[in-house]
């Protein structure tokens, strides 16, 4: 859980801190989410070097990152710092995945996976009100307790030097993602210009050129054969569309908040932030039982919930514009929270259902690494969509709530395509 609170915490510092609405759209989504699928990477890392090794080896670079962060004292300091937290970042959650797979026996890595979803979701939402409170502190504090924890608590092991990393096919990735990220950011923010269609192109080009290496690398980053499973595929799809809705949502409401209606940090973070923390936990509880009984109808709830409650947030900045109240605001957020634990401690084990148990480790690390690009991707393109209409906030706002409301919609129609239950559980 501190893993998860760091590096949510880390990145969500820039989110929720003073944002220069007028002059710093470009930068604050670019600050959104620098890993460019180096976690795709890291989970043949760890085979390679240890999980043990290469979680303290992020955590600590993150940790050093974040302080550089903080002494910043300008845009391109920012950024660069920024670029190594995302490097080092990128090596945290599919650890996290990894050490659970290694302690828990296969009979029991499923119910292990429906309590680490829900707490992966809760930091990423839970990261604002943390970094509100530690822009004005010491960000080494959170970084040095959980590094401290980390090298005291975590299981050793050895890892399999004989690992080959598939090198050609990282660097095809990381192409990938930083002309799509480019292409969307430098589009909004110059009119769409030739640059940005080349970009996004070319992110195309290398996406294809990378699903190619895959068939054909003799240890590709992705197991080939997971694609051969359309339960497995679909929660894929499904999973990339809906934690890119919610990262881009999350960023939007702290964007909106400040920039529409001048929030200092910590009021958008308890506003915006702590009631959807607070509908993950309930969520979480409540649907951890009903996930044997429902299978992928429990998805669909929660799709549900989230959808009802973005459209109620949309009605409220639609109707009420920049005079928006907390009143209205908060419920709203509140029933997007509860939607997103029904999905956050769901969608992992219903994706992995049809699974067989020896490709399950290549499956959730597949899984993990692709929340980390949908988790990029959406913070750069919904707020791609805010910063076009930035000198209208509620404009702004409402457009970009329907983008979510749309990708949702679309996440509903996948549901029919997934497993129709997880795994059976073991007591």
């Amino acid at each position: 859980m501190a893993e998860g609170f760091v590096e949510h915490g880390g990145h969500e510092v820039v989110a929720v801190g003073d944002v220069d609405v007028e002059r710093g759209g470009a930068g604050v989504e670019f600050l959104g989410d620098p890993a460019h699928g180096q976690g795709v990477q890291a989970v043949a890392v760890e085979d390679k070097l240890g999980r043990r090794r290469v979680f303290l080896t992020g955590l600590a670079g993150f940790t050093a990152a974040s302080v550089v962060c903080g002494l910043a004292v300008g845009p391109a300091m920012l950024i660069t710092a920024r670029l190594v937290q995302g490097a080092f970042g990128a090596l945290l959650i599919p650890q996290g995945f990894g050490i659970l797979g290694a302690v828990f026996p296969r009979d029991q890595i499923g119910r292990a996976f429906s309590a680490f979803g829900p707490v992966l979701g809760l930091s990423a939402v839970g990261g604002p009100i943390l970094a509100a409170a530690l822009i004005d502190t010491d960000p080494f504090v959170l970084g040095g307790a959980a590094l401290l924890a980390a090298h005291r608590l975590l299981p050793r092991d050895t890892g399999d030097r004989t690992v080959a990393i598939d090198t050609t096919g990282s660097l095809l990735l990381a192409g990938a993602m930083s002309t799509l990220l480019y292409g969307l950011i430098d589009g909004s923010a110059h009119d769409w210009r030739p640059g940005a269609w080349v970009a996004l192109v070319a992110g195309a080009v290398f996406f294809t050129l990378f699903a190619r290496r895959q068939t054909t690398a003799a240890n590709p980053l992705i197991q080939p054969f997971l694609f051969r499973n359309r339960g497995f595929v679909s929660g894929l799809v499904l999973g990339i569309a809906f934690f890119a809705a919610v990262a881009g949502l999350l960023y939007v409401v702290s964007l909106f908040l400040q920039g529409g209606l001048g929030y200092p940090p910590l009021r958008t973070a308890l506003t915006g932030s702590a009631p959807m923390a607070a509908g993950i936990v309930i969520a979480s509880i409540a649907c951890y039982r009903l996930i044997g009984k429902l299978g992928r109808t429990l998805v669909l709830i929660g799709l549900l919930t989230t959808l009802a409650g973005t459209l109620g947030l949309w009605a409220a900045v639609h109707t009420q514009a920049t005079a928006t109240s907390p009143a209205t605001i908060v419920p709203a957020v509140l029933v997007i929270g509860l939607g997103m634990g029904t999905c956050f401690g769901t969608v992992y084990d219903i994706t992995l259902g049809d699974v067989t148990p020896a490709e399950a480790g290549s499956g959730s690390g597949s899984l993990t690494a692709v929340q980390q690009l949908a988790n990029a991707l959406g913070a750069a393109a919904v707020t791609t969509v805010y910063f076009h209409d930035s000198a209208r906030p509620a404009q702004a706002m409402t457009t970009s709530l329907l983008i979510v409301v749309g990708v949702t919609l679309l996440c509903c129609c996948l549901v029919r395509l997934l497993p129709r239950a997880a795994q059976p559980q073991h007591h």
